[in-house]
């Protein structure tokens, strides 16, 4: 695969970081009582290197492909239910439609290879690289070639969004088994730990499901690298959720990222390029279990857990809002000096002298 990786700047600023401290520090409540907006805000400014970041025209994208696998019964649902949920995005009936509108969130599809063919219209990009993958314990999911379109596609599509804000929702039948897949050869957790139920299965079904991936494990044993697994167990949509994250992050946009399977796309853009961990919000911990171990192989911290399994990039437009908070704290919220109002330092001083 000859995909190259686009260049990522290193946000660790230490007088931009002292300077946000400092302005958050110094507005009109005692230290750390905002507690973990705080945190966000601060993050925020380093990654649109301002001291007054403001988020503009944040865009949901959700990506959606179909999956070979799902013919070994790893799923509760048939894989209509891929096209037949994109259709329900772009009528506005999903969750993360309903949640978008609500909070004023530009939302794309993205026909990333879904065994379906849409008539064109607004909100929905075409970029499918075939019709859903191959069947991974079969045969890797796609060629290499197929996985450098996708990259491809989900750099190109970034690229010609407008706003500094990208928020990561998914759709595909079958989808968790590729992210645990994923998870499981990327980061040496065992499939145990990394595989959950997905849509809903039952305990004899989960086992089904758990050892249909071991087979796939044990098929690609060569697919190490990250570029590789991606290939050999991901999703169209997955990978172009890759190539989405590592052109948002040469962008410094801010990265809201959704559940298990969108956190499996950072996985493995960040064992690419390292670096796009620190463009990277984590809205909720999801229920899919795999999800707490695989933030922690990140080192990440969620903003919610609400318990949560739904995918769409649901979570990530309920997180929203808190984003917008923190930038509306550190632009708007006065501080101890403009307030006119007695920090503890100058009360301190003050009976001092007294």
């Amino acid at each position: 695969m000859n995909f190259e990786l686009p260049p990522i700047t290193d946000l660790r600023d230490t007088a931009l970081s002292a300077r946000l401290h400092h302005l958050i520090d110094r507005k009109t409540k005692p230290i750390g009582a905002l507690g973990r907006l705080e945190a966000l805000a601060h993050r925020i400014g380093l990654v649109l290197r301002s001291e007054q970041p403001r988020l503009v025209d944040p865009q949901m994208v959700v990506f959606a492909g179909d999956h070979g696998l799902t013919a070994r019964g790893v799923s509760a649902y048939p894989s209509d239910v891929t096209w037949q949920m994109v259709e329900n995005f772009l009528a506005g009936g999903a969750a993360v439609s309903v949640l978008c509108r609500q909070h004023g969130v530009a939302m794309t599809v993205v026909d990333a290879g879904v065994a379906h063919d849409f008539a064109p219209r607004a909100g929905l990009q075409i970029r499918k690289v075939a019709p859903g993958t191959a069947d991974c314990s079969a045969q890797p999911a796609m060629s290499d070639a197929q996985c450098e379109v996708a990259l491809r596609h989900g750099q190109e599509l970034v690229r010609d969004l407008p706003g500094n804000a990208l928020l990561l929702g998914e759709m595909g039948i079958g989808n968790t088994s590729s992210a645990s897949l994923l998870m499981a050869r990327l980061t040496g957790e065992s499939l145990d730990v990394c595989t959950g139920r997905g849509t809903g299965l039952d305990d004899g079904a989960l086992a089904h499901k758990r050892a249909v991936l071991q087979e796939v494990l044990v098929r690609h044993p060569e697919a190490t690298s990250p570029l590789a697994a991606l290939a050999a167990f991901g999703g169209f949509e997955i990978a172009q959720m890759v190539g989405a994250v590592l052109q948002a992050a040469t962008e410094n946009r801010v990265i809201l990222v959704d559940g298990f399977i969108t956190t499996s796309a950072v996985l493995v853009a960040a064992r690419l390029q390292p670096l796009v961990l620190q463009r990277c919000v984590f809205s909720h911990q999801s229920d899919e279990a795999g999800h707490v171990t695989l933030l922690r192989h990140l080192e990440a911290r969620t903003l919610l857990q609400l318990g949560l399994r739904l995918g769409e990039g649901s979570g990530a437009a309920l997180a929203w809002p808190l984003l917008a908070s923190a930038c509306a704290i550190l632009c708007e919220m006065a501080s101890f000096d403009g307030a006119g109002v007695s920090d503890s330092d100058t009360d301190a001083g003050q009976s001092a002298a007294c």
